[in-house]
């Protein structure tokens, strides 16, 4: 997910860059150059383990760190299609959105165990939650997305899971 978080409350006293009246409405995926941080999350299907980290840009490395830090060796990772996570060790499997497949079934069961749709669903519980500050400023969006984390999860759980989706909104 890329926040719109720009530098409010910030003093601008140059002419030329005057403060932002309306929401960033910028072209393309969102970096923290841009005042559009992105918000990487990773969810647990099966422990409910949830993990947001606001980070620079979305390029594999960047990418790559929170997955390998929240996630065990063998997880199973869901993700969509974009380039930066090639560079995840993980077992994985995509869905392509930009071929209109939301879900797929690969073993035959008749489950679509392959898609996003667990942690596109919680962006709507991260949107809510900016919403109510009217404007964050990008230097403080880490805090406020541990708020919302330690509010949605509490206390860390001991339990592990096997399989995560990892997915970063970009719209």
């Amino acid at each position: 997910m890329f926040q719109n978080a720009g530098e409010k409350g910030d003093e601008h006293s140059d002419p030329l860059d005057p403060p932002r009246r309306q929401a960033n409405h910028q072209p393309g995926k969102g970096t923290d150059d841009n005042d559009r941080p992105p918000i990487v999350g990773t969810v647990g299907r099966e422990s409910g383990q949830v993990r947001w980290r606001v980070v620079t840009n979305t390029t594999g490395e960047l990418l790559v760190n929170p997955v390998h830090q929240f996630t065990l060796i063998d997880t199973q990772l869901f993700t969509d299609e974009s380039a930066s996570y090639n560079h995840v060790i993980r077992p994985h499997a995509t869905v392509c959105h930009s071929q209109k497949e939301w879900a797929r079934d690969d073993d035959g069961d008749g489950i679509r165990e392959v898609h996003v749709n667990t942690v596109e669903g919680m962006w709507t519980d991260v949107r809510n939650f900016l919403r109510s500050f009217k404007g964050v400023h990008k230097d403080y969006l880490s805090g406020y997305i541990a708020i919302f984390e330690f509010n949605l999860v509490g206390v860390d759980s001991e339990s592990e899971t096997h399989q995560f989706s990892l997915y970063c909104l970009t719209r």
